[in-house]
């Protein structure tokens, strides 16, 4: 996934929650990805069609719904002069508030955080989220390579995604007996294409994975002894040295390789991830225990250090659930800011009115939002470890590392 902020990344995130509780009565939501080079004119066509083909649905009442989004995607599609730069996606149709006759029209059109590869329109009684759901998993980009002395395959993992980059093949030669002196020149020459093979793999990776400013690592497989060699050399510029994580021995070369040097490392990457979860946790725990350590926790004191400026790393619970609320007194105008867990009345402490709210955002959003102001980092922090448990039930889910103690 491109530079996209962890703001824009969670309301994306938050988004695709909502989408995915929306239920339809009938096959009756309908989903639309357009890629960014799709022409809208053709779009438009296409919907025509749908709508002349929906004549054929046997229940009126989803007819005359599934009739009903579409007539509303062509009245939004006239918006468009052209797909915005990453494509759209629109999610349209009767969601059902309560029992028969509460279904209301929702809408929802945007621009995801990647760009949309290809077009599709897709009829349900849920909307379809699975591509948007692979863009979120797709923050990572890891390197592969798998080599013998006869070929190579470099790719590129994003997510659960493989792009394979480069196919190359030696033309080394395998033993051959002969015997003698010429056995001994032949070896050698062996040796010296496969030693020139190794060295245009290396000038093929360097050339791939310098490119990537932000690649998390890369993982090196083949069968047999050549990758280690090839990892022990002089082939790789030194920064694509540093990232290497790990070999893995594969039975395969290839495409084949590939999958197999995936599969053998998922483990390996999975613990990097929740490696570097832990290390930032425990790098707020031990600043807490330090009597002059730089870390904070505590909604009022966060927020209050956040809006100086103090704040390096914010960490938040992906768990974290409550809303800041402002709520505003009729009578005298008051307003105050609070974090709730669920939207309830409040007294004016001037005047005992009844408060009302006037505006509501998620925490994390507001949060992230100071933050982002400020320059400091966010790092939404998973329950899968005991460290990511630990910050949501001791912490209230949420800490943070100062750059220093105001």
């Amino acid at each position: 996934m491109g530079k996209v902020s962890s703001k824009k990344l969670y309301e994306f995130r938050r988004t695709l929650e909502e989408l995915a509780e929306k239920k339809g009565r009938g096959t009756e939501l309908v989903s639309v990805y357009i890629p960014p080079d799709r022409q809208i004119s053709d779009v438009t066509r296409h919907m025509r069609e749908e709508l002349s083909q929906s004549a054929n649905i046997k229940s009126k009442q989803t007819r005359k719904n599934v009739q009903s989004a579409i007539e509303v995607i062509m009245q939004r599609l006239k918006l468009f002069p052209r797909p915005p730069e990453n494509g759209l996606v629109m999610f349209v149709g009767m969601i059902p508030r309560g029992g028969p006759g509460t279904e209301k029209m929702e809408t929802y059109v945007f621009e995801p955080p990647e760009p949309i590869k290809t077009y599709i329109y897709h009829c349900n009684s849920e909307f379809y989220l699975e591509p948007l759901k692979e863009m979120l998993e797709e923050k990572e980009i890891y390197g592969l390579a798998v080599l013998d002395r006869k070929e190579a395959t470099i790719a590129l993992l994003k997510g659960k995604r493989v792009e394979i980059l480069k196919t190359l093949t030696s033309g080394v030669p395998g033993k051959h007996k002969a015997g003698g002196q010429s056995q001994r020149r032949f070896d050698r020459l062996i040796e010296l294409a496969a030693h020139e093979f190794l060295k245009r793999i290396g000038d093929h990776m360097n050339e791939a994975f310098l490119s990537i400013p932000d690649l998390k690592g890369i993982i090196i497989g083949g069968p047999g002894h050549t990758k280690e060699d090839f990892v022990k050399g002089d082939y790789l510029h030194h920064e694509v040295k540093k990232k290497i994580i790990t070999t893995v021995d594969t039975s395969y070369t290839g495409e084949f390789g590939i999958r197999e040097v995936i599969d053998k490392s998922m483990d390996v990457l999975t613990e990097i991830d929740v490696m570097r979860e832990k290390k930032l946790v425990q790098r707020f725990l031990s600043e807490l225990i330090n009597e002059d350590g730089l870390a904070a926790y505590g909604e009022e004191e966060v927020r209050n250090y956040l809006q100086m400026g103090a704040v390096e790393v914010l960490l938040l619970s992906e768990d974290l659930r409550a809303k800041r609320a402002t709520y505003q007194c009729p009578s005298c105008n008051y307003k105050m800011d609070l974090t709730i867990k669920r939207e309830e009345p409040r007294e004016c402490p001037k005047c005992n009115d009844q408060m009302k709210i006037v505006d509501s955002k998620d925490l994390i959003d507001d949060l992230v939002e100071i933050a982002e102001t400020v320059g400091s980092e966010v790092e939404i922090i998973s329950t899968e470890t005991e460290e990511g448990i630990q910050l949501l039930k001791a912490f209230g889910g949420m800490g943070a590392i100062l750059r220093y103690r105001p």
